[in-house]
């Protein structure tokens, strides 16, 4: 699994109950679970996703406003940052 804390770009965020990473306005912009991880995503770029990999589906956390992208090497490790930097700008956003 990828190393949250070595990603640049991203700002000051807390881990909470071990798998929700939480910027400070107090919303979820990652879920780490087992095997995958949530993210926020731009809703046309998901559904993108979705259909591109089969190891990424909609997001149970998120809805349709995020994926779930399961550890299976088929992502690059640099799009994992993005995806992970992305869901943490969007994030930013809601107040």
């Amino acid at each position: 699994m990828i190393e949250i804390e070595k990603i640049r770009g991203m700002g000051e965020y807390r881990k909470e109950k071990n798998r929700y990473l939480v910027p400070e306005n107090g919303k979820v912009f990652l879920v780490i679970n087992k095997n995958t991880i949530e993210v926020r995503t731009d809703e046309r770029l998901g559904k993108l996703l979705v259909e591109k990999y089969e190891s990424v589906m909609r997001s149970r956390y998120f809805g349709r406003g995020g994926i779930e992208v399961v550890d299976s090497g088929q992502l690059e490790k640099a799009e994992l940052e993005d995806l992970i930097r992305l869901s943490y700008n969007l994030t930013k956003e809601i107040i």
